[in-house]
């Protein structure tokens, strides 16, 4: 047995990583003066006096959101041009600034308020690049300014599921390249709410790689603890809005975590991914874009790659100058809901049985895989990195996507796999893939069997399987 190959399949994710991790998809809102310039990014000297939105309604941001089937939000609560939606104490250029209610408003807070009585968690977003605060680019000053605003979005909003730091990194106006200090940024996090996951420049959750949905045919979650430094390197970081950063895709990054990349790589760590896209062309709201929203097909093409290819789908939505989510944004997302549902409408598997080629003991048996329970799971023999599973649905059932599920707790193992089905006494290929890890969806055209076979090609040490799922859509 490799033995670094046996030590990646010990290599699981902390509590906080699990919890992330089940909550599959959320939102995105960006919102700030760049809503009113029509820009997207802004320079740091707009005037309060700009933020006015009249109709504003958290309520109805959190609504669209759980309207498709989203688990959180995350706000941008100051961008890049340093405009704070919170009344800081550190600096004026916020909304106590501006004439939305009088300057005694707190939009944080009315979205922290929003997502609690709306059943879905709160996330922040803080920009460590600060185009207003003179003090940026004074490292020792700047770091001082950005762990106080960190304290009070961390202390009085309530708990916050996700921190989200992107590596955005400029020229101070005293033409200063400004060293962000993420050691101590983290430590106030952990120290004030321990179970909210870092997110991109962050030790928890790493970015996809781009902007544009794309997602890769083999996403690893175990991945080289060098990846956490990726986007926090300056020389690297995006400096300008170009238009083109959020299309780059890099090929030669396409494999994170196979054999070949881990034997090498030094230190493991549990370091998933996120996708992350804008339901338009732009973060923040334009008007001549109301009639770009990503189409239905779209949407859910990037919901199955990214959920069900061992991933997160962060979706975003940005409101408009009202201060509402655009009726063509909200409709889609009904839509996306429904969609979603209409997927998976029933689990066929409910009365299902299986046998496997190998099963640890009478606790990891194939049973495991329908109890609907997550944390009971079948194994096999130590070693065996090859196994098989056939399940019988106890009658011809028809179907159009099968749903695996590992359980990583116990670390991320399967590295390919094939599924078939039973015709007569012929078994004839129903789709095949590499990872499986959280949750892999597999769709193919409509098949009608009893029986089903998932043949383990590939694993490290042994391969673990908490669930089984097979759906025929609406």
């Amino acid at each position: 047995m490799d033995q670094t190959i046996q030590a990646a399949a010990l290599v699981t994710p902390s509590e906080r990583q699990l919890v992330w991790q089940e909550m599959e998809f959320y939102g995105f809102i960006h919102y700030t003066v760049n809503t009113f310039t029509n820009l997207e990014w802004g320079h740091g000297s707009e005037d309060p006096a700009v933020f006015n939105p009249a109709e504003l309604d958290a309520s109805q941001w959190v609504e669209v959101c759980k309207s498709a089937g989203m688990k959180g939000l995350i706000l941008t609560c100051k961008h890049h041009d340093g405009f704070c939606l919170w009344p800081s104490r550190y600096t004026d250029h916020s909304v106590k600034s501006s004439p939305w209610k009088a300057g005694k408003g707190d939009l944080v807070r009315e979205v922290a308020d929003a997502c609690r009585a709306g059943g879905i968690r709160f996330g922040i977003y803080l920009s460590p690049w600060d185009l207003h605060e003179p003090t940026y680019g004074d490292s020792e000053a700047y770091n001082a300014y950005f762990l106080n605003q960190l304290r009070e979005l961390l202390t009085e909003y309530g708990d916050i599921f996700c921190v989200w730091f992107d590596g955005a990194c400029g020229e101070g106006p005293n033409g200063k390249r400004q060293v962000y200090d993420w050691d101590r940024y983290y430590r106030l996090i952990r120290e004030l709410q321990p179970n909210a996951v870092i997110s991109v420049c962050g030790p928890d959750v790493r970015w996809c790689g781009n902007e544009a949905g794309h997602t890769r045919t083999a996403e690893w979650s175990v991945v080289p603890a060098s990846m956490r430094d990726n986007e926090k390197i300056q020389e690297n970081s995006q400096q300008a809005d170009d238009g083109e950063f959020a299309k780059r895709i890099h090929s030669q990054d396409d494999d994170l975590g196979s054999r070949d990349v881990i034997r090498d790589a030094g230190e493991l760590v549990w370091y998933p991914a996120e996708v992350n896209t804008s339901i338009r062309p732009g973060w923040f709201y334009h008007a001549e874009e109301d009639d770009r929203v990503k189409t239905l097909d779209e949407l859910l093409n990037v919901y199955v790659r990214s959920v069900g290819g061992n991933a997160a789908f962060l979706l975003n939505l940005p409101p408009d100058r009202r201060g509402l989510i655009h009726e063509n944004d909200a409709k889609r997302m009904g839509e996306l809901g429904q969609a979603i549902r209409n997927m998976f409408p029933v689990d066929l598997c409910a009365k299902a049985t299986a046998a496997a080629s190998s099963e640890l003991d009478d606790r990891h048996g194939a049973d495991k895989l329908f109890d609907g329970n997550s944390d009971t799971f079948w194994r096999p023999l130590e070693g065996m990195e090859q196994a098989e599973l056939i399940i019988d649905l106890q009658e011809k059932q028809s179907f159009d996507a099968i749903i695996l599920m590992e359980q990583i707790r116990l670390g991320q193992r399967i590295e390919s796999f094939v599924l078939t089905w039973k015709d007569g006494e012929e078994w004839k290929a129903l789709d095949q893939g590499t990872v499986v890890g959280y949750k892999r969806i597999c769709r193919f055209g409509k098949v009608s069997a009893r029986y089903i076979k998932l043949t383990i090609t590939a694993s490290r040490w042994f391969p673990t399987l908490r669930s089984f799922q097979a759906y025929l859509s609406h």
